[in-house]
């Protein structure tokens, strides 16, 4: 079911009754893992910066006796930055919706039939503004995997926080075939020469302003000609309508088979460049169709190792014996379904902008204009994500 923009009403919000069910998934297992909404750094700027340095590769630099001292040597430092992203939300509710607690809309048609039961919301206002808040918190858990950098230079662009897969560009290893500029209209996608067949599942990296898709997800390619072609949720399903985008990006997916050894190369990625040496909190970040090929590739490993658990920042999560030591497997249901993302946590935190006199995330209610009441939610954070180098990402992975 959609949400609705503009005030909530007695229309357009209406009651029914028995147990009420979530539809969508609010949990945010790497936003949790390193701090949530109300642990981590701070900054009063928005755009902050931390330091790195390297040091000389080791050899045998000996001397002779009595040499004089060697030239002077000194190691240079770099920054790195990243900006805090403004998250606003507005909640609206009128005062007679607030009131209308018994009105429901059921039965609507015949047979007319009632159950009787009562509203659970007893209180609309409040009962929204907490779902704007998991809203906020989904997107801030999906652009700290996602985000792209944006800081503009005007205030007529928003800032975006850079994201760990954006983050990471040393420890990269791409599978499958990326394709970039695809244009669509109405349902269809072009693409020239694109070598797609019926059936066969893209993973989006670029929706641009295209409608009904989501980057990161899986879709099934159909009505495949040359240049063009259709996507829907299922194999066989109907097509999608996407509207009028450019800048479109996917990848067709790898036909391999994930092994231990794949897995390994990209342990070896972050190991080799200092990264996942805290076994604490060396993690395996994947999606669902991922997490079915680790454990399968995992499976008659190690003499038909058992996983075991673990918590990290209060998440629970799995482990797996690698020949890097024992991971854990954090499942994030914002981790692009082609991906697997090797991280140390460790490194990993959200920074705020403390807005003076009330905070980082906060609801404060908005000026009266009518018989309504109506609240703010606003909160301004980035991710501080350390040294790229200790983290590692696999693309185009088959899905």
């Amino acid at each position: 079911m959609a949400g609705i923009t503009g005030m909530g009403t007695t229309f357009n919000l209406p009651n029914y009754t028995g147990e009420l069910f979530a539809l969508t998934p609010a949990d945010t297992p790497l936003l949790s893992a390193i701090g949530g909404l109300t642990g981590g750094g701070m900054t009063t700027s928005t755009e902050f910066e931390w330091e790195s340095y390297d040091l000389r590769d080791p050899g045998q630099r000996t001397k002779v006796e009595g040499a004089d001292a060697p030239t002077a040597e000194e190691r240079v430092r770099g920054n790195v930055k990243n900006v805090v992203q403004i998250h606003q939300e507005q909640v609206s509710v009128s005062y007679t919706k607030q009131a209308a607690v018994g009105q429901v809309a059921s039965p609507q048609a015949a047979p007319f039939n009632h159950n009787g039961g009562d509203n659970p919301v007893t209180n609309e206002l409040d009962w929204q503004v907490t779902q704007a808040l998991k809203q906020m918190a989904l997107d801030v858990n999906w652009s700290f995997i996602n985000g792209s950098h944006v800081n503009p230079t005007t205030n007529a662009t928003a800032r975006q926080t850079r994201g760990l897969l954006a983050a990471v560009t040393t420890n990269r290893i791409a599978k499958g075939v990326t394709t970039t500029g695809a244009t669509s209209a109405t349902d269809t996608i072009t693409a020239t020469g694109h070598g797609l067949v019926d059936g066969d599942k893209i993973v989006f990296t670029n929706t641009s302003t295209a409608t009904n898709v989501v980057a990161g997800r899986i879709y099934f390619v159909d009505a495949v000609d040359a240049n063009t072609f259709k996507v829907s949720t299922s194999s066989g399903g109907a097509a999608l309508t996407l509207g009028t985008a450019t800048g479109i990006a996917y990848t067709n997916p790898w036909e391999t088979a994930l092994t231990t050894d794949h897995v390994s190369d990209l342990l070896q990625l972050a190991y080799d460049n200092g990264g996942i040496s805290e076994q604490e909190t060396a993690t395996l970040i994947v999606n669902s169709a991922q997490r079915r090929a680790v454990t399968k590739a995992f499976a008659s490993a190690y003499g038909q190792f058992q996983e075991t658990s673990r918590t990290v920042g209060g998440v629970a999560v799995d482990t797996l014996i690698t020949d890097f030591g024992t991971l854990s497997v954090m499942m994030d249901r914002h981790m692009p379904q082609d991906v697997i993302t090797v991280a140390s946590l460790e490194q990993l935190m959200p920074v705020f902008l403390n807005i003076p006199g009330k905070g980082v995330f906060f609801e404060e209610p908005l000026a009266k204009t009518g018989a309504s009441d109506k609240s703010q939610l606003y909160g301004e954070v980035g991710l501080k994500y350390g040294n790229e180098r200790a983290h590692a990402v696999m693309t185009g992975l088959k899905v």
